[in-house]
């Protein structure tokens, strides 16, 4: 086993050691919880590896690194969990199973046209802007990116009426300084709002390596890992 693998596979071991601990700790049930792989910056090589090592949901945050990897790792999950352009969409569809990031009216057109024109079913998960909650300045928050939670019915609505679109639930990214307990128990509440309304819009995708126990413990069902699995991302040239 080469020393990459060997890091890898101890890295993931602690992954899943800390989230199975965070399940414990929230009376929930592992499985509840899908790791998804965030593999930005690194090569293919890492994907595959981590593949070996049992990661069926990888996550890329650029179109152009989706379109690489994808690929060459056809049998796995892949998410689109960054900031898209409409005119990237047909691009992402093509390969991805879930993007976890629209956040407007404009991007639900573009994925509902490339959805159509791939054939295919794309889950779509609404990006929620968390700077009200916790003790975040609101303007260092909302820079991360989403929605405002008194929009998010709107956007649902257009997404569930989409054709080739199916509304999957909400994604969100704790707010820069701010109490990630106080941020996912607000993410939870809208969540919650949301599925009255769309039951099936089951998932929470939220936590990362520095808050994934946080994000556990008020719902998340999808963790995004990256620094956790595969260490301090390398500066693309």
């Amino acid at each position: 086993m080469s020393f990459r693998r060997e890091e890898l596979r101890a890295n993931l071991e602690q992954a899943q050691e800390r989230i199975e601990k965070a399940c414990q700790a929230a009376g929930r049930a592992r499985d509840e919880v899908t790791l998804v792989a965030i593999t930005k910056t690194f090569p293919v090589s890492d994907v595959r590896a981590l593949a070996d090592l049992g990661i069926t949901d990888v996550g890329e945050n650029r179109e152009q690194e989706l379109k690489t990897k994808a690929p060459d790792c056809p049998d796995l999950s892949w998410h689109f969990v960054g900031q898209l352009q409409s005119k990237k969409s047909r691009s992402v569809v093509r390969y991805a199973s879930a993007v976890h990031s629209v956040d407007r009216s404009a991007l639900v057109e573009a994925l509902s046209k490339a959805a159509v024109a791939e054939e295919k079913s794309l889950r779509c998960l609404i990006q929620v802007s968390l700077a009200t909650y916790g003790s975040a300045d609101a303007a260092t928050g909302a820079s991360r990116g989403g929605v405002a939670p008194a929009d998010v019915p709107a956007l649902a609505a257009e997404i569930a009426t989409a054709d080739g679109l199916e509304l999957g639930g909400v994604m969100a990214v704790a707010p820069l300084g701010s109490d990630p307990e106080q941020a996912f128990a607000g993410l939870r509440d809208v969540a919650s709002r949301l599925r009255s309304e769309h039951p099936a819009a089951n998932w929470i995708s939220a936590g990362m390596t520095g808050d994934l126990e946080a994000a556990i413990k008020h719902g998340a069902t999808h963790v995004r890992l990256g620094r956790a699995l595969l260490g301090t991302r390398t500066l693309l040239g």
